[in-house]
C-alpha cells in the first residue's frame, strides 16, 4: 500500500502543473504597449528626433511671422445709485440676472456703432477688408470651380455663358457700404466683454496690432456705456414736472464730459456718479504684445513632430515587411531564429559572394564579434540537431531567397568552424552567378561538379576520393553546378545518387550545403531533402518576412526539415 502510493511530487502536481512555465502576463496591456513605445521610440531615435527638430522649427517660424496682438483693459463696476428725483423712489437692486443684462448692453451694435463711429474706425486700415489667406484663396477657387461644373452640367444652354446677376445700382456706393459692414464686423470680433466670475465687475477688452488703439477704444467703450446710462437719467430728469434745475446742471454735464471722453478714447474728465457703474480701471497701452503665444505654439509644433513621426513609423512598419531583427523574424515566421551575422572586419568580395580557398580564414580571429556569432550558430544548429545527430556527421545546408545573401560566406565561416572542431567537413557550394565562369578559378574549372557526376552516373567513391579537393583547412570542397549549361539545364538534384553522393560524403563527416537561392533555383528545394537539417538565411534591411515566409512554405512542401533562420547583418 505505501509503495503504491503516490509522492508528494505527483500530489501537488495533480493540483499545480509544475511542468509548464509561468505565462507572461505583461505580454498584453497597457505596459506593454508603453513598453512597445519605448522601443519604437529608441529604435527610430533619428527620425523621431529630425521630425520634432521640423516641427519646432516651423512652429516657431509660424509664431514668428504673425502680427503682434496686443489687448487693453477697462474694467468697471455695477453700482446702482438713487435717482433722488423725489424722496419717495427707493434704490435700484442689481441682481445677477440685471449684471448679465449690463452685459450685453455693452455689446449691443447701438452702443458699439457709437463707438466706432466717434473714433472714426471705418478708415482704419487695420479693421479694414484683408487679402484671403491661402487656404481661404484655394478654397474659394475649388468652389468657384465646382460651382461652374455644375451649374454647366445642370443649365439646358450649355452653349450659353452664365448670366451675370450684377444689378444696374451704384457699384461705388455699394462697395463703400461693404467696406463699412466689413470694418465694423471685424471691430466687434476684437472687442470682448466678460464678468469676472459671478461679480458685478465687467472686464471691456480690444485687441490690435495698435497698443495705443486698444487702449483708446477699451475707454472709449467704457465712456460710451456711461454716457448711455447719463444720457437716459437726463432725458427723464427733463421729462419730470419736479425737476431741480442743479440736478439739470449736473446732468448734462455728465453727459458732456462722457460724450468728449467717448470721441477721444479716453474715460470722462468728471465724475459720473449717475452712470450706475464705478471705473476701477483704465485700459492703459499694454506694454508687451498678448499674442501670438510664441511659447505654446513651438511647444505644440514639437508635439505634432513627435506623432507625425510616430505615424511615419507607424505607417512604415506596416507597407514595409523587410527583416529587421531576430525577434521580428522569430514572430513573423514562426520559425526560431538561431542567430545574427555581423559585418566581418576586412571581409574581402569572395566571402560575399562566391567561396574561394584563397579566402581569408574569418573565424581565426578569437575576438572579432563575427566569429563568436559563428560559434554560437555552431552551438544553436547542435543543440537543434542533437536528436538526429549520429556517429556519421550532420547534413546541413543553407540556403535563401535571392542571390547575394551572403550563404557561401556563411558555409565557408561554417565549415571552417566545424573542420576546426576537429571534424573532416565536405562542402558542396555554389558558384555565384553559375552561368559566368569568368569568376572561378582555373582549378575549380578543372573539378566535377555534382551535377557532372549525377549527368555521367558516376559512382560515389570514385567522386569523394578522385575528385575532392582540400583547401588546405581541412576542408574538401566540391561545386554543385557544372561549367556546362546544359549539364546544369538536364540534371536532377532529386534524384537518388545525388542522396547517395551526399551518404558517402556523410561517413567521413560533417557535410555542409551552401545551395543556391530558393527564389531563383529549384535546385535548392531539390537538394534540401538529403540534409538532416536546413538553415535559412536572410539580409537585415534587404529580405522580406514573404519572401522568408515563401521559402520556408517551398522547403516545407519538398519534405525538408527546416530547423530555423539566421540574420545576416553586412550592408549590402
Amino acid at each position: 500500500m505505501t509503495q503504491n502510493a503516490p509522492s508528494l511530487l505527483e500530489r501537488s502536481s495533480r493540483l499545480w502543473r509544475l511542468d509548464e512555465l509561468p505565462t507572461d502576463k505583461t505580454s498584453e496591456g497597457p505596459v506593454a504597449l508603453l513598453r512597445s513605445l519605448c522601443m519604437l521610440a529608441l529604435r527610430h531615435k533619428t527620425k523621431l528626433i529630425l521630425c520634432t527638430a521640423v516641427g519646432v522649427g516651423l512652429a516657431a517660424a509660424y509664431a514668428h511671422s504673425l502680427p503682434r496682438t496686443y489687448t487693453a483693459t477697462a474694467t468697471v463696476l455695477l453700482e446702482p445709485r438713487h435717482l433722488t428725483l423725489t424722496s419717495s423712489q427707493d434704490a435700484q437692486n442689481f441682481d445677477l440676472n440685471r449684471a448679465d443684462g449690463e452685459l450685453q448692453i455693452i455689446r449691443s451694435e447701438r452702443l458699439l456703432s457709437a463707438v466706432f463711429s466717434s473714433l472714426n474706425l471705418a478708415s482704419n486700415p487695420e479693421l479694414g477688408p484683408q487679402p484671403p489667406s491661402i487656404s481661404a484663396f484655394v478654397i474659394g477657387n475649388i468652389t468657384g470651380a465646382i460651382n461652374y461644373v455644375w451649374s454647366a452640367i445642370s443649365s439646358p444652354d450649355t452653349g450659353k455663358a452664365p448670366r451675370s446677376d450684377t444689378t444696374s445700382g451704384t457699384p461705388a456706393n455699394s462697395s463703400a457700404g461693404d467696406a463699412y459692414q466689413a470694418a465694423f464686423s471685424n471691430f466687434t470680433q476684437h472687442l470682448d466683454a466678460r464678468r469676472v466670475g459671478q461679480s458685478y465687475v465687467i472686464e471691456i477688452s480690444y485687441s490690435s496690432s495698435n497698443p495705443t488703439l486698444a487702449a483708446r477704444i477699451a475707454n472709449a467703450t467704457v465712456s460710451a456705456y456711461i454716457l448711455q446710462a447719463v444720457s437716459f437719467k437726463d432725458e427723464m430728469a427733463r421729462a419730470g414736472t419736479e425737476v431741480l434745475q442743479w440736478r439739470l446742471d449736473a446732468l448734462a454735464a455728465q453727459v458732456t464730459a462722457a460724450t468728449d471722453a467717448m470721441k477721444l478714447g479716453a474715460l470722462p474728465a468728471v465724475p459720473t456718479p449717475d452712470g450706475d457703474a464705478r471705473i476701477i480701471g483704465a485700459a492703459l497701452v499694454p506694454l508687451s504684445p498678448s499674442g501670438p503665444r510664441a511659447t505654446l505654439i513651438t511647444v505644440l509644433g514639437g508635439i505634432l513632430g513627435v506623432l507625425f513621426g510616430f505615424s511615419i513609423i507607424v505607417l512604415n512598419i506596416a507597407f514595409d515587411r523587410k527583416v529587421r531583427n531576430a525577434k521580428d523574424l522569430a514572430r513573423d515566421t514562426g520559425v526560431p531564429c538561431l542567430g545574427s551575422l555581423p559585418d566581418p572586419a576586412g571581409r574581402t568580395s569572395t566571402l560575399r559572394g562566391t567561396y574561394s580557398r584563397k579566402s581569408a580564414v574569418v573565424v581565426n580571429q578569437p575576438g572579432s564579434a563575427y566569429a563568436m556569432a559563428i560559434h554560437n550558430l555552431r552551438t544553436s544548429i547542435e543543440i537543434a540537431c542533437s536528436t538526429i545527430r549520429s556517429e556519421r556527421g550532420l547534413i546541413i545546408a543553407i540556403t535563401g531567397w535571392e542571390p547575394g545573401q551572403g550563404i557561401s560566406k556563411m558555409g565557408v565561416s561554417l565549415a571552417q568552424f566545424l573542420s576546426r572542431s576537429g571534424r573532416h567537413v565536405t562542402l558542396f557550394y555554389d558558384e555565384a552567378g553559375q552561368h559566368n565562369h569568368s569568376n572561378r578559378e582555373s582549378d575549380d574549372l578543372l573539378m566535377t561538379s555534382l551535377a557532372d557526376a549525377l549527368v555521367d552516373d558516376m559512382r560515389p567513391e570514385q567522386i569523394l576520393l578522385s575528385n575532392g579537393r582540400n583547401d588546405g583547412q581541412g576542408i574538401a570542397r566540391f561545386p554543385i553546378h557544372s561549367t556546362n549549361a546544359l549539364t546544369n539545364l538536364y540534371v536532377d538534384f532529386r534524384d537518388r545518387r545525388a542522396g547517395r553522393i551526399v551518404e558517402t560524403a556523410r561517413t567521413r563527416g560533417d557535410v555542409l550545403l551552401a545551395l543556391p537561392p530558393v527564389g531563383s533555383s529549384s535546385d535548392a528545394v531539390a537538394l534540401s531533402v538529403h540534409a538532416d537539417a536546413v538553415v535559412v538565411i536572410a539580409s537585415a534591411g534587404r529580405t522580406t518576412t514573404d519572401q522568408v515566409n515563401d521559402t520556408l512554405l517551398q522547403l516545407r512542401r519538398a519534405g525538408a526539415n527546416v530547423i530555423g533562420t539566421v540574420i545576416d547583418l553586412a550592408k549590402a
